[in-house]
């Protein structure tokens, strides 16, 4: 879908992303049994301060609003940092529509817009992760020809 652009957050657009992320990502890796309920909110708070010290302004890293129209209907947090070998491949951290967006093709075109920034960048690839019961990712991310790399299993034994 044309007409998709990318641009920075404003400082208070960053303030709302982060309170949303730290208690999205809190929310899927209890889904996923990766961190107990009573502690994924702190944990999810601790991880993102590492990762994002200086907030919006964190060198290598972009993170940006998907606008169609002066409508923000997505954003987009990539790390362009060094990898391992002197590749020069970027990693995606976290994607995603609001919910009115969703169900008109603007996932693909934001993905689309995400790699145009990457390759924009000097980037080579890009990498990321994907929680195993989002369905609807997963299936973007293959049809859209990314590999799976590295796969995590796991049994409950209890």
């Amino acid at each position: 879908m044309s007409g998709l652009a990318l641009r920075p957050m404003t400082d208070d657009e960053y303030a709302d992303f982060l309170a949303r992320l730290t208690r999205e990502y809190a929310a899927e890796h209890t889904a996923a049994g990766n961190w107990p309920a009573d502690e994924a909110l702190e944990r999810s708070r601790s991880e993102l301060a590492q990762l994002l010290p200086d907030g919006p302004r964190t060198t290598g890293h972009d993170l940006l609003l998907a606008v169609v129209d002066d409508e923000v209907v997505g954003h987009v947090w990539i790390d362009h940092g060094g990898r391992p070998g002197g590749r020069r491949g970027a990693f995606l951290f976290d994607i995603e529509l609001v919910e009115a967006a969703r169900g008109r093709g603007l996932g693909r075109a934001l993905l689309a817009a995400t790699e145009a920034r990457v390759r924009e960048a000097g980037g080579d690839s890009l990498t990321l992760n994907v929680f195993g019961h989002n369905t609807v990712a997963r299936h973007l991310y293959e049809t859209a020809g990314y590999e799976v790399v590295t796969e995590n299993r796991r049994k409950q034994l209890s």
